[in-house]
């Protein structure tokens, strides 16, 4: 695409303002992360009497959960990231074709997702390849980011925040190559798991959210902070669990997840503000956000149960990796797929006039991938949790139905991108063009 973004000078200096990826490659990374994200729905739709059996290991639940974890998040978060974070580090992706080329080496997931589930090494070993190729690429554009970024204090993200998010990526990367490797036991998977989750996505959407969820609601701002304890105190906290869970230490793991929820009620403190003093209808972003936290404290109840032994790890664990992974971080990532997709298009939106974002945004779809998503993760825990299996495929279902709903929405979108608005929108903001970028 030519059009470029025109950018604007910070308060006080000369600096320039840096831009989000290009249209094309956002849409790429989101196309790809929602074709996941179905694939990982019909995996558990077909695997649900495993899933209601319990039965982690089995090829089915392997499968969906590595579509998942490989063909949806690695694609929708570097899509959300590089479309967010060069705004809020204030400078430019240095290399774009490296972004480009990270997109297809991703694209080694869906060769890993098989490999592990069926033990296949002739797929797993060449697909991580690819995988491990690609999050290098990512990392080192966003570690640029990072080591470019003003010094004064003009950022609106915290680079303590997206350092550890960022590292924690790297541990998971290498813990995954040990993980499920001959003769390892499932402390080693449990850590893979919760690097992932708390350290790597949960660290991210703190950091990132702190100021995208008042921003996308209209409400007011976090207050300013001069030093990032929020961040610091979840890298400890992910810190201890991991190591309780590796040295199979339950106090420690304890002690850090309630070093994790007492942050993390910090945040949710913040959703629930924002729920109350938006100023625009709910969305999906926020809808997720509310849904999430309800999954994160169900998965933290079950979590401490198994650890005090008051729950059986061999019934509640399905239920767990389900309400964390799936519901929590799965569902505010899905969540902002629609909302940030729509921002590109009008970002992006050729020279002259330009609709609302609201024309752009299916704000309706996007409640009901919510709703159905919502709807389709409580089943799924509870028919594990209960060794239910229509439960079990019941979510599969509504999770399926989830995805689709997405489909359509950023669909819809799409459609909207370079096309001329209508007359009497051309006259409503033809004057307020000035100012937009």
């Amino acid at each position: 695409m030519t059009t470029s973004v025109k950018k604007l000078p910070l308060l006080g200096g000369g600096r320039a303002v840096g831009g989000p990826i290009a249209l094309g490659l956002l849409g790429a990374y989101f196309a790809v992360a929602l074709g996941g994200l179905s694939a990982a729905a019909v995996a558990v739709v077909v695997g649900a009497g495993d899933l209601a059996a319990r039965r982690p290991f089995a090829a089915l639940p392997l499968l969906a959960v590595h579509l998942f974890a490989l063909g949806f998040l690695p694609f929708a978060v570097t899509g959300a990231s590089f479309h967010l974070l060069p705004v809020m580090l204030r400078n430019d992706i240095a290399h774009r074709l490296r972004l480009q080329a990270a997109f297809v080496l991703l694209l080694g997931g869906f060769l890993v997702a098989p490999g592990i589930a069926y033990r296949a090494p002739g797929l797993l070993w060449p697909g991580a390849a690819l995988v491990v190729a690609g999050l290098a690429l990512v990392l080192g554009e966003v570690l640029g980011l990072l080591l470019r970024a003003p010094g004064e204090r003009t950022l609106i993200v915290s680079r303590v925040g997206v350092t550890l998010s960022s590292l924690s990526v790297a541990a998971t990367l290498v813990l995954g190559g040990i993980a499920f490797s001959p003769g390892v036991d499932g402390r080693a998977i449990l850590v893979h798991l919760h690097l992932a989750v708390l350290g790597w996505l949960t660290i991210l959407i703190v950091t990132v959210g702190r100021t995208l969820v008042p921003m996308l609601a209209l409400a007011p701002t976090a207050p300013a902070r001069r030093l990032p304890l929020t961040e610091c105190s979840l890298g400890a906290g992910v810190a201890l669990v991991v190591t309780g869970l590796a040295i199979d230490r339950n106090e420690v793991a304890l002690a850090g997840g309630a070093l994790l929820f007492m942050t993390l009620a910090v945040f949710a403190r913040l959703v629930v503000r924002v729920a109350r003093t938006r100023r625009i209808p709910i969305e999906a972003p926020l809808a997720h956000l509310l849904t999430g936290v309800a999954f994160l404290l169900q998965a933290g109840v079950l979590g401490v149960l198994m650890l005090t032994g008051a729950l059986s790890p061999a019934r509640g664990i399905v239920a767990y990796v389900i309400l964390l992974l799936l519901g929590w971080a799965g569902g505010v990532t899905l969540a902002h797929l629609g909302k940030l997709l729509a921002l590109s298009v009008w970002v992006w939106w050729p020279p002259g006039p330009r609709p609302k974002q609201d024309a752009l945004y299916p704000r309706i779809l996007w409640l009901a991938e919510a709703a159905s998503f919502a709807a389709a993760v409580e089943l799924l825990a509870a028919g594990s949790l209960f060794g239910r299996a229509p439960l079990v495929r019941s979510g599969g279902v509504l999770l399926l139905a989830a995805a689709g709903i997405a489909m359509l929405g950023a669909a819809r979108t799409w459609a909207c991108r370079g096309h001329r608005p209508e007359p009497a929108l051309q006259s409503a903001h033809s004057k307020s063009q000035t100012g937009e970028t």
